[in-house]
């Protein structure tokens, strides 16, 4: 019998475990891998590591990079440094034949790096796409062309890697895991009006609170609008560079509400992705500038207000409402993302993860090699 792959795969916070959870899943279940986990960065700092165990999940190495109440860009250098150091022990003990990366955070850079520079053969997934948000489009493209193994979420940023010479048989469109099993998901019984999911951009704390009070402020307006009891979810911000400046925001906004009798209307909390989905399924529109409002949202034909230039560039369905920050502007554009009744998206058929790890068992690794060669 052939000797199993292992596969480590590094999760850096809730938002790329929410996209990689069927993806290891579908890792662990196959008869000819062996799935590895690595907890990193903002899962510590935020303590969102716990949805790793919860999901069934071993930890079987944690790599600490940002610190709790630390934000800024020399921090995300000091935290970048740590992390690919702290990756390459990992690899070092666990031995993986592929690290497995999502996306543009800097949790995925350490690993990419550490992956490269070690010898361990570096697979990605959702490479390809564009997004503005602080440094997400270098860092997401910088991770490709370190990558040996491509996994697309889409037919355009599959393309996208084949023009930035990656070699064609290594890309490969597999749809984007966020779509996997949302096909189950049933709306709450008591779900939000509105959710509000909006991260910083790179600004000033003093900007980024700004704008996020400007979008409160709009969504508060149609809040009463939308009927008694309705409420509406606030998703904390990631820890990218401004991100005080919106938890400071939200925490004026709930204290506002407060004291105004009305505090009972907004809520602010983690939710394990499942309840978070649930939520989102029933909601009006999802308000800010998260991806989930650009996929998972679209999969569960819930409109979104896309504002600022966070996912200037990334591929956008036909449900999403793209805005300026502003009272006014977030306000108009609510009303017209419920009002609109476009559907469909480009992301797959939601069997992203069990594609991924099909090819992760069948490719040749020796065949594949280690030193990468641009078509170009």
């Amino acid at each position: 019998m052939p000797q199993k792959k292992t596969i480590a795969v590094v999760t850096g916070s809730r938002a790329d475990f929410g996209l990689l959870e069927p993806v290891m899943s579908a890792i662990h279940d196959h008869r000819g891998l062996t799935l590895k986990t690595i907890v990193a960065g903002a899962h510590l700092a935020s303590g969102t590591w716990r949805d790793v165990v919860e999901s069934g999940f071993r930890i079987d190495r944690r790599l600490p990079m940002q610190r709790r109440g630390r934000t800024g860009r020399q921090e995300d250098v000091d935290a970048l440094g740590r992390g690919v150091r702290g990756a390459g022990e990992a690899f070092r003990i666990l031995q993986p034949q592929v690290v497995l990366v999502l996306g543009d955070r800097i949790e995925a850079l350490a690993a990419a790096c550490a992956a490269q520079v070690g010898g361990f053969h570096l697979a990605h997934v959702h490479g390809g796409d564009r997004a503005e948000g602080v440094a997400d489009e270098s860092m997401r493209h910088a991770v490709s062309k370190l990558a040996h193994l491509h996994f697309a979420a889409t037919a355009q940023s599959r393309t996208r890697l084949l023009r930035m010479g990656e070699i064609p048989r290594q890309v490969h469109c597999v749809g984007s895991p966020a779509v996997d099993g949302l096909d189950a998901v049933k709306a709450d019984s008591d779900p939000p009006c509105l959710v509000v999911a909006q991260h910083p951009i790179g600004d000033t704390n003093t900007q980024e609170r700004r704008w996020m009070q400007q979008t409160l402020n709009a969504v508060t307006a149609v809040q009463k609008t939308r009927g008694t009891g309705r409420w509406v979810l606030l998703v904390e911000p990631n820890l990218d560079p401004g991100s005080d400046g919106i938890r400071s925001a939200i925490q004026i906004h709930l204290d506002r509400m407060a004291h105004n009798g009305g505090r009972a209307g907004f809520c602010c909390a983690h939710h394990r992705r499942h309840r978070f989905l649930s939520f989102l399924a029933g909601a009006d529109a999802i308000v800010g500038n998260s991806s989930a409002g650009l996929i998972e949202a679209a999969a569960l034909r819930t409109p979104c207000v896309n504002v600022g230039p966070r996912q200037s560039g990334r591929q956008k369905p036909s449900r999403v409402v793209d805005c300026d920050y502003g009272v006014r502007p977030v306000q108009g554009a609510i009303r017209r993302a419920i009002a609109t009744r476009r559907s469909g998206h480009p992301y797959g058929d939601g069997h992203a993860g069990r594609r991924i790890a099909d090819v992760l068992d069948r490719v040749d690794l020796r065949a594949l090699g280690l030193r990468k060669r641009n078509t170009y």
